[in-house]
């Protein structure tokens, strides 16, 4: 690397570094479940980070990861495979620190994800399906002599798991005061995996006894890959839901820190939505959904059993971004999803302690 190069890479960090210095921690806040009084659960709430999600910490890692790695320079193109969140926070840091950056995504993503990454600078490369994403950005990469950032492979290694403000180490510290400040479990979805790893590590690093219960919809490998250990499952479909599940297992998904995992159907996920919009007065994207229906599954099994304690999942983005589909009447019944029985049922669990309706596939490892 040249000293010029030198010089560029040490502006950059610093640059990203400022970014973060003025940015404030993500809060955590409080959902009620009257039929569970003993049991209280909290989402992280994510979607207040300057991109709006979940995916703004992991692209600020990826950019310090390749720049402390010598991948980028002054002259590099960024390329990145994503359904979305990924590309909108890789399209901010790209434009923070000067560089072009293209998002190689499905066509099915929100349109309103495709405006916020073209809002931050970013070129939108559209495939017909999840797929085509790994290789198409790689084709990119280098045809534009750039650098694929590959989320899929270096999101579980580019992020400081031990400490350094990561979103593990700000629950546990923001759940210090509260009435069970050591979570029963923290419940979480993947996309990479990278977010789990991060707390299942941690967790393990504090030798805590907190238990990580990963959420996954349909269409995705992640739950069989888990419950059979087999790595090499592949699926044709996408997942109805942006920003999780994969239609193969992706590198950066490390199940030994997953205690148990949750399969969960999609219209009880868009069902959610509405309950906490209803709860919040928000409105969530549909990953949250999918991981609020596993909590109220767990919630409701800790207060059968007696238990108490405290629940702690992620609010991954807001729902802002799916206004022309999970909120959208229309594009609910175009796909023939009748969501009023679902939204019923979880009103009923979690106002009056009904079980859910939804026979959950489940596999939890053995201690």
């Amino acid at each position: 690397m040249t000293s010029i190069d030198r010089a560029w890479v040490q502006q950059a960090v610093r640059k990203i570094e400022a970014d973060f210095n003025r940015s404030a921690d993500t809060h955590l806040i409080p959902v009620q479940l009257p039929a569970f009084p003993g049991v209280h659960l909290y989402l992280k709430d994510e979607s207040s980070h300057p991109t709006g999600s979940l995916k703004h910490r992991l692209a600020r890692s990826l950019f310090l990861y390749a720049l402390c790695n010598g991948w980028l320079n002054q002259n590099s193109t960024v390329i990145e495979a994503s359904s979305g969140s990924t590309a909108v926070s890789e399209a901010y840091f790209a434009r923070l620190i000067g560089l072009p950056f293209v998002a190689v995504i499905p066509k099915s993503t929100s349109q309103e994800k495709i405006a916020a990454i073209e809002f931050y600078g970013g070129r939108c490369h559209l495939v017909n399906s999840g797929h085509e994403i790994y290789g198409e950005s790689e084709r990119l990469a280098q045809e534009l002599g750039g650098h694929y950032m590959d989320q899929f492979t270096y999101a579980e290694r580019a992020t400081d798991w031990r400490s350094n403000n990561n979103i593990a180490e700000s629950i546990f510290t923001q759940m210090s005061h509260e009435p069970h400040p050591l979570p029963k479990w923290v419940v979480c979805s993947c996309g990479t995996g990278g977010t789990t790893a991060t707390i299942g590590r941690y967790i393990r690093y504090q030798v805590y006894d907190t238990r990580v219960c990963a959420a996954d919809p349909e269409n995705s490998v992640f739950f069989d890959a888990y419950a059979s250990n087999d790595h090499t499952l592949e699926l044709e479909a996408g997942s109805l839901i942006e920003g999780i599940g994969r239609p193969r297992v992706e590198r950066s998904f490390i199940p030994g820190v997953i205690d148990r995992m949750v399969k969960v159907p999609d219209i009880a996920s868009l069902a959610a939505l509405r309950y906490l919009e209803q709860s919040l007065g928000r409105r969530c994207g549909g990953s949250t959904g999918t991981n609020f229906i596993a909590a109220l599954h767990l919630a409701r099994e800790m207060h059968v059993a007696g238990e108490q304690g405290s629940i702690v999942t992620v609010l991954c983005d807001g729902g802002e971004r799916y206004l022309q589909t999970y909120y959208d009447d229309a594009w609910l019944a175009e796909r023939k999803l009748d969501i009023a029985p679902a939204l019923s049922a979880i009103n009923a669990c979690a106002k009056q302690g009904a079980p859910l309706p939804w026979q959950l596939a489940e596999h939890c490892r053995s201690d």
